[in-house]
């Protein structure tokens, strides 16, 4: 059901070679990015009418409106069931915790008598979130983005979530009471790459933004592709991922089960294991057999991904080159089941997300940890970091300098200005002190008491 690749024996190469020997899904965001580029320009010039159309080709439903009323938010919240309002309700709560303490301070530094930076943080001023609802419904992405926003004081909050021809052309209704329960009341039944489109150029009805977030599928991460530059982005998010680095501690049963959690997102969901020990190894084979077929999505999802190239179990010599294996892999989840697991974490270097020990499955991390679920996939957490608070705000640096900071400095500006042959920015320092003395080829004097 799942392969094996043997990294045992040899040396283990380093950097890209050993990332080539890892499992990875085939997800080909520039052959989409053709595909959904006509969808895009259509949404620009035709607007809303382009949206319409193209929920009831892709979607089939034919929408009066993008926008969701009012009172389909409301009637959504108040037909909840009551224990998934609980459990998004917890969620949030806990969410909230954790992204609160990301909130950033203004700070500024002296760097010199009379000469000062200050850097504030300011909140982009718009923002769209994206939820997908294709082969599932995903409230959770709802709280995972809404939350990061409203903490880091973006004012202005919409969210889009594909129209659902079963609710009468609204996105699901679990999505609506999400966005109820957290205030957002500017919702619109738009999917995949219409979304992202509206987001960035504006309709009748939906103003543009500054930002798009949210996870989605490859045409989602095309059109995020096809708007970095107008619009900022989060990520491309590709096909979610796990890998458990474990050794001969681990319970099997815990190990398989998660693996199973992630294949059953998408036929390219990747599932790794990473262990030392075969006698896991073929524990965790042969446990995964009942708990797939005890599983419901199993042809669809389950058995796909995990026979899929981007999924295996990968032997190592030990948890020393097991840590090089996940390091260079980069997973968006990585659990670490192993003997003193804290510390292995602690050496972790490249992961989305890490969770220690047996009572920290990747599952809840998804719902209910406090942390954030939208992460990097694809290797990019090798460089980029989940999202945040942070990924809604912009850092200003302040500059504030008296005529004697500058002065203490300006020679040093001149000169380097005229290093690089910008006179002009030289100039513009010379400008401030007339009479300045010439020193030498390039150098420059501050006249006394000028």
């Amino acid at each position: 059901m799942i392969s094996r690749i043997d990294l045992r024996g040899d040396a283990l190469p380093e950097g890209p070679a050993l990332r080539d020997l890892l499992p990875r899904a085939d997800f080909d965001v520039a052959a989409a990015l053709e595909k959904v580029r006509p969808i895009c320009e259509a949404v620009h010039h035709r607007g809303d009418a382009a949206l319409i159309d193209f929920a009831e080709k892709f979607d089939g439903v034919r929408l009066d409106s993008v926008r969701v009323p009012a009172e389909a938010l409301d009637k959504a919240l108040e037909e909840l069931d009551p224990a998934v309002r609980a459990a998004l309700e917890e969620s949030i709560r806990r969410a909230r915790l954790v992204h609160r303490e990301q909130r950033r301070t203004t700070h500024t530094t002296q760097v010199v008598p009379g000469g000062s930076v200050t850097e504030k943080w300011v909140p982009v001023e718009r923002v769209g979130l994206y939820a997908p609802g294709g082969r599932s419904v995903y409230p959770s992405s709802v709280v995972m983005n809404v939350v990061p926003a409203q903490e880091a004081g973006v004012e202005s909050i919409a969210l889009a979530s594909p129209a659902q021809a079963e609710f009468d052309g609204l996105p699901h209704p679990t999505i609506l009471a999400a966005c109820a329960l957290l205030g957002v009341d500017e919702v619109y039944a738009a999917g995949g790459a219409t979304a992202v489109a509206m987001f960035a150029y504006g309709t009748e009805s939906c103003p543009p933004a500054n930002m798009v977030t949210g996870p989605g599928n490859i045409w989602v991460a095309a059109a995020k592709r096809y708007f970095t530059g107008k619009i900022g982005i989060d990520a491309e998010a590709g096909p979610t991922e796990i890998a458990v680095l474990a050794d001969s501690t681990a319970d099997p049963v815990h190990v398989a089960s998660d693996l199973i959690s992630q294949a059953e997102h998408d036929p390219l969901a990747a599932a790794v294991l990473v262990t030392d020990s075969v006698e896991l190894a073929d524990a965790v084979e042969k446990e995964l057999e009942p708990q797939v077929a005890a599983t419901k999505h199993i042809e669809d999802r389950v058995v796909p991904a995990l026979k899929g190239r981007q999924s295996a179990i990968v032997l190592v010599d030990g948890v020393e080159e097991g840590l090089r294996v996940v390091d260079a892999y980069g997973a968006e989840h990585l659990e670490i089941q192993t003997a003193e697991a804290a510390a292995v974490a602690d050496r972790v270097k490249n992961a989305g997300a890490i969770f220690i020990g047996p009572w920290a499955p990747v599952s809840l991390g998804d719902y209910a940890a406090g942390s954030n679920h939208v992460l990097p996939t694809g290797g990019c957490a090798c460089h980029s970091s989940g999202l945040s608070v942070q990924s809604f705000l912009r850092g200003i640096h302040i500059v504030d300098y008296t005529r004697d900071a500058l002065a203490d400095v300006a020679q040093h500006v001149v000169t380097l200005a005229e290093a690089e042959d910008l006179p002009a920015h030289g100039a513009a320092i010379k400008a401030r002190f007339a009479g300045g003395e010439q020193i030498g080829h390039s150098g420059w004097k501050v006249p006394e008491g000028k």
